[in-house]
């Protein structure tokens, strides 16, 4: 609590009436010094000066305190007149990509941009670098997760990395300029790392970077994609699996300059599965580590929430997941747990999806289940709702539950005076030619604000899906110029109360290469979106989905006025 500012007086009886003032109860403070110094002086009379001086420090003292104690906090200052904060731009962004599938063979590519800003920031770099080599990539057969060894290249994404002095000299992939995105492979192989992305200056609002790998080899076979986020404290994942042939994994990048000590908390139809192997996992500064899920769980388990938590440090997470010959993807972080996830982006095709929610230890979750179609939100038949007991997960095979429209997911609370925080994931899987599939999830998101953005689109292989989760709304939608050249285009799109719509992604004119695409809130909303890259292979309709949220481009500053008193708070 702030000691609130006070003037010091030169003698004791200036000081009682601000004690008084201060705590509501004239001359108490003052009263209860006096005494308590009087006893200490043996109650004798008529001391010497340096004991009058020690007497009035010890009323000024007590006086101070008890301001200090009984006080309540003051209320933020309002300067010039509770003038309102103002914006800023953001000066610096980063963010982390994952070990690109471990244990796995594919082509991995990554892809990063900045929306051209309306602020006066200028000049500024970006760049992507990998971290140190993976201490321990996963296998088919389960293994302990071993500590990680502080190996830090030249290059690593720690910290030392030069912000002002432009990007390290063996960056993986440099960004010139906003409105173009830059692209690039990344390291491939079982020793392949994690990869940090900064961005300062000019480059920094909005700058986002998408991780998109190809496996054809028929173990792993698909398309797999997502969005990089920041290093943080705690990820949630929901639907990952130790059943069947799935091989699903963990991947922890630390590319700050500290060691991270990480849990991974399991949770199942039966609750929390106890494994002192997923507790105090060390990530050290510059390194990537990756941990199958059988070697932290207790046997073969069909739906999983996945909690991943930095009890010190910080890390960028991501959850891989593999079906054998059935589809792969990453597993999106979800949002925090909430009453209301909304979940969008469910393609027309989605030949079968599959639920998975986690609720809180502390309360049973009853939650309704609705659709997002084109004409607004609608319960499915057959699948009205879920039950979900606290501290556990619940899923439910909602099948074709699109009826060949395109749609988003909602839970809400059965009864709006109980809502629980809930985590939510819904597995989809698309069918293709002889019998072949692809997946991937979606996740809990967050609306996009006033802007997102997703790069790595290409030509007439993305399909937007808009869901408005409010009122009817409006956003507009820009494809950027290409990675090797084009022209930008934007078009603005009408969505209805409650409804979904899907459109072929715009395309730059005269486009080279990769573009990006943002969408801005014009009116309404709040508006969810996602984006669905598809490139099919071999019979395979091989797709990923990736949520569009708010790129928090800008930071409220409050105004300050002068106040020398701080100094004595």
């Amino acid at each position: 609590m702030k000691k609130p500012a006070f003037r010091k007086k030169s003698a004791p009886e200036a000081v009682q009436p601000v004690a008084a003032a201060e705590t509501g109860q004239p001359g108490h403070a003052p009263a209860e010094a006096s005494a308590e110094a009087s006893v200490r002086s043996g109650g004798r009379s008529g001391g010497t000066r340096t004991t009058q001086s020690l007497l009035a420090a010890a009323v000024v003292l007590a006086a101070v305190f008890g301001i200090a104690e009984a006080r309540p906090p003051a209320a933020p200052a309002k300067a010039d007149g509770g003038v309102a904060p103002t914006t800023a731009q953001v000066e610096r962004t980063a963010a982390v990509c994952p070990q690109p599938l471990q244990g796995l063979t594919g082509s991995t590519t990554l892809t990063a941009y900045t929306p051209p800003g309306t602020g006066g920031a200028t000049g500024g770099v970006g760049w992507l670098s990998d971290a140190a080599a993976p201490a321990t990539p996963p296998t088919a057969a389960p293994s302990a997760p071993a500590p990680s060894t502080p190996a830090a290249p030249s290059g690593s994404t720690a910290p030392a990395a030069p912000d002002k002095a432009g990007p390290p000299a063996d960056a993986r992939l440099t960004l010139a300029k906003p409105g173009t995105p830059a692209t690039g492979p990344a390291a491939n192989g079982d020793a392949a790392p994690g990869t940090g992305a900064i961005a300062t200056g000019a480059l920094a609002p909005g700058f986002t970077v998408t991780q998109t790998t190809v496996v054809t080899e028929q173990r792993g076979l698909g398309l797999s994609g997502l969005t990089c986020t920041p290093a943080g404290t705690s990820f949630w994942f929901a639907g990952a699996s130790t059943a069947g042939d799935r091989v699903d994994y963990v991947s922890l990048v630390n590319t700050e300059s500290s060691a991270a000590v990480v849990d991974i908390k399991l949770y199942g139809d039966k609750g929390l599965i106890e494994n002192d192997a997923a507790n105090g996992i060390t990530v050290a500064p510059g390194s990537s580590q990756s941990v199958l899920l059988p070697t932290v769980s207790k046997g073969a388990v069909n739906d999983l929430a996945v909690h991943v938590v930095a009890r010190s440090g910080r890390v960028g997470a991501a959850l891989h997941a593999a079906d054998g010959s059935k589809g792969a993807d990453w597993i999106p972080a979800s949002a925090e747990p909430a009453a209301t996830q909304v979940l969008p982006g469910l393609p027309a095709d989605t030949a079968a999806a599959h639920l998975v929610v986690w609720a809180p230890p502390e309360d049973d979750a009853d939650l309704k289940i609705q659709l997002s179609g084109k004409n607004g939100w609608f319960t499915p038949a057959g699948n009205e709702s879920i039950h979900i007991k606290a501290g556990m997960v619940a899923a439910v095979d909602l099948g074709k539950v699109t009826r060949d429209e395109v749609a988003g997911l909602r839970l809400s609370p059965t009864d709006d005076k109980h809502p629980t925080p809930v985590v939510a994931g819904l597995r989809v899987d698309r069918a293709g030619g002889g019998g072949k599939s692809d997946a991937a999830w979606l996740t809990g998101s967050g609306p996009v604000g006033a802007r997102a953005t997703v790069a790595d689109n290409r030509a007439g292989a993305s399909t937007l899906f808009l869901t408005s989760a409010g009122d009817a709304a409006t956003v507009r939608v820009t494809a950027s110029a290409g990675s090797g050249g084009g022209t930008p285009v934007s078009k603005d799109v009408q969505l209805p109360a409650g409804g979904t719509v899907a459109l072929p992604a715009p395309e730059p004119g005269g486009l080279n290469g990769s573009f990006a695409l943002t969408v801005e809130t014009v009116s309404g909303g709040p508006v969810m979106a996602a984006r669905m890259l598809s490139l099919p292979a071999k019979d395979v309709p091989m797709f990923t989905v990736q949520a569009l949220r708010d790129d928090h481009s800008t930071v409220r500053v409050p105004r300050a006025g002068q106040d020398p008193g701080v100094v004595l708070r």
